[in-house]
């Protein structure tokens, strides 16, 4: 199965995202691929947010989408991209890719999402070469036990309208756990704002694949 529809959240998301990178998250994403290089593998690439913000010094982007419709939205912004991109169907959890075929892998904003998160960072781990970097940018869970009893009541209904985003996973925990080192990483509330959002808490960082 290389195909995952969620056909509202498809049409919502590029306009809510719209107005995630005006308040600060185009300038996460940046970070995010600042001083990436060689071959990338992106996954779960939506409608192609990341593509504009790729350094000259990465050579290819292998771009894995599930959603058609995003899917179909990221081949045209591949198109617009400064370096050259290829968007393909495909699970996080069951890559069609060779063992150590990419030098960078990226998951933004997508692992809270996958099925099996675990089974994903292993296909990850799988298809990088030693040493290769893996690339983070995610919804995580809060750290404060009045957070985390707030994003649990969320999960009951978020991943419904959210494309199956869940709000308390423990993503970088997981990632140490997977086979790589964390080279460095930070953690940040986003957007900033005095209404409660149990979406707030982020992680961005790199791990190095051991």
């Amino acid at each position: 199965m290389t195909d995952l529809r969620h056909p509202i959240f498809a049409r919502l998301y590029p306009r809510l995202d719209a107005a995630s990178a005006r308040a600060g998250g185009d300038a996460h994403r940046a970070e995010l691929l600042d001083g990436a290089s060689g071959r990338v593998l992106e996954l779960g690439a939506g409608y192609g947010a990341n593509f504009p913000h790729y350094p000259p010094s990465v050579t290819e982007v292998v771009a894995v989408e599930p959603e058609p419709r995003l899917r179909a939205l990221a081949a045209r912004a591949a198109a617009r991209a400064p370096v050259p991109v290829s968007v393909r169907p495909g699970v996080a959890e069951d890559l069609d890719l060779d063992d150590a075929s990419f030098d960078v892998a990226v998951a933004s904003l997508v692992l809270c999402s996958v099925r099996d998160p675990v089974r994903a960072l292993a296909e990850l781990r799988r298809v990088l070469r030693p040493g290769g970097e893996l690339r983070y940018y995610e919804h995580v869970r809060g750290r404060t036990a009045g957070k985390i009893r707030f994003q649990r009541w969320a999960d009951l209904g978020w991943p419904l309208i959210a494309g199956g985003c869940r709000l308390s996973r423990r993503t970088d925990e997981w990632i140490a756990g997977a086979g790589f080192t964390v080279r460095g990483e930070r953690r940040f509330e986003f957007p900033a704002t005095r209404m409660p959002n149990p979406a707030s808490p982020h992680v961005l960082g790199i791990a190095v694949r051991d």
